[in-house]
């Protein structure tokens, strides 16, 4: 997501002598991060954005998708109508105008909803607009080549149940989507541009299912590549364990990832040993509730500062949950991110 690389100053970085103060007469007042603004600003928001769809074009850039999350990046947008501004469009007794304009909202709504019905199943990464406002942005490379607000990758489909030793060693290593067709993977990177020191927060959830597929989903979430793995707790609501934790007559000959585990005493616990052989049993975290996988903070993340973050999902096949009864259905995942304050 994100291929188009622009050269473009950011509307907010207009010099003071190009603006004026002159204020909007219009009803619904244009805002930019809930702020009013001049009509030179709107003016030059507008013209930005005309230089910007011609420049993406010549770079046969047809996407609008791609036209405003590269908009939006560079502060070349305006914020939604609020509703009251709708009341107030009734009380000025323009009858006609208001009842193109509900049904105007109206396809726009039904526009959304078929929007967000395809991308059921897909990989999302969002931030709040207190956390853009600071100037965080996404990207999907490390050099940050297409900065933006928002990116997503295509779903894994029809993907066979497999075993966490099929997972590659350098998943974490190759930025944005993984190749195979196996299991899920996807790296990205957030950074600080704005001025301040703060702490976000951030979560990765599930956010549509299917047949219960979430059972027999498993997790691994790289920060700065260093793993954790989760799955859903058992039929029992006990911590998932391959081997369970009753059975001592098998185990993982090798700790597969450990050198990147956050913790490989607790993801690997010894079973048994032979005279030749160690054998394993795999403890994955436990997810912190049906529709959050996990969760955590940054702290003091100063300008400039880029963090790095892969998320894996595979269907274990190990996993008792993994059934002939999941045949069919999906898990929709994203990543959330938020200013802790908020």
């Amino acid at each position: 997501m994100g291929n188009a690389s622009v050269e473009w100053e950011k509307a907010t970085d207009l010099p003071p002598e190009n603006l004026s103060n002159r204020k909007q007469r219009r009803l619904f007042k244009k805002r930019r991060a809930d702020i009013v603004l001049t009509e030179s600003e709107v003016k030059a928001i507008r013209i930005g954005r005309r230089k910007l769809r011609r420049e993406m074009r010549a770079r046969g850039i047809y996407s609008k998708k791609e036209f405003e999350l590269t908009a939006s990046s560079l502060g070349l947008y305006f914020d939604t109508n609020r509703f009251w501004g709708l009341i107030l469009w009734f009380f000025h007794g323009r009858g006609l105008w208001a009842l193109l304009g509900a049904a105007a909202l109206l396809m726009l709504g039904l526009f959304l909803l078929s929007l967000v019905s395809q991308m059921r199943g897909h990989f999302t990464i969002n931030m709040t607009n207190d956390l853009f406002r600071e100037g965080f942005t996404l990207s999907q490379t490390q050099d940050f080549a297409a900065p933006t607000t928002r990116l997503f990758a295509e779903p894994a489909v029809d993907v066979p149940c497999i075993s966490v030793m099929d997972i590659d060693e350098d998943v974490h290593m190759v930025d944005g989507q993984y190749t195979t067709d196996t299991y899920f993977a996807y790296t990205f990177y957030i950074r600080n541009e704005g001025q301040s020191t703060v702490d976000y927060a951030w979560e990765v959830a599930i956010n549509s299912e299917s047949q219960k597929l979430s059972d027999a989903t498993w997790f691994m979430v790289f920060e700065d590549d260093q793993m954790q793995m989760f799955a859903k707790s058992n039929a029992d609501g006990e911590q998932e364990a391959l081997p369970a934790f009753d059975d001592t007559s098998r185990g993982y000959r090798k700790r597969h990832l450990a050198d990147v585990a956050k913790d490989a005493e607790a993801l690997y616990e010894v079973v048994r040993v032979t005279e030749t052989d160690a054998y394993y049993r795999l403890v994955p975290e436990t997810f912190q509730s049906d529709s959050c996988v996990t969760s955590g903070t940054m702290t003091q993340v100063e300008p400039m500062e880029v963090h790095k973050y892969t998320v894996v999902i595979w269907l274990e096949g190990d996993d008792p949950d993994c059934t002939d009864d999941k045949i069919g259905g999906h898990v929709g995942a994203e990543v959330n991110f938020r200013l802790l304050s908020e």
